[in-house]
């Protein structure tokens, strides 16, 4: 786990997942500076908690196909965006994962 999962106090539900978006560098290729609004969101993330899982309708409990330090694609406005002590988060469902990158 990274320490930066192990500071956060929250723990996802059901087949949610805590994960943290790659920066987004902060100059373009020609060298200009990119300000906080011209930065597009990024479509690669770090998976930080994972929650309990998702169950089947005969309670079988299904294992995520991702794991706690996977770097994930994803579709740039998946999930719910959060901010935990000034750092923006998204929870997500497993089925917004599209690739884990290897």
């Amino acid at each position: 786990m990274s320490d930066q999962a192990t500071t956060l106090r929250i723990k996802p539900l059901g087949d949610r997942i805590l994960v943290k978006r790659e920066e987004e560098e902060a100059t373009a290729r020609g060298g200009i500076i990119l300000p906080d609004t011209a930065k597009r969101k990024q479509d690669r993330a770090e998976v930080l908690v994972l929650g309990t899982g998702k169950r089947t309708d005969d309670g079988t409990l299904l294992p995520f196909e991702v794991q706690v330090g996977d770097t994930i694609l994803m579709d740039k406005y998946a999930g719910q965006e959060i901010t935990i002590d000034d750092e923006e988060y998204v929870i997500l469902q497993s089925n917004e994962i599209m690739a884990v990158l290897k």
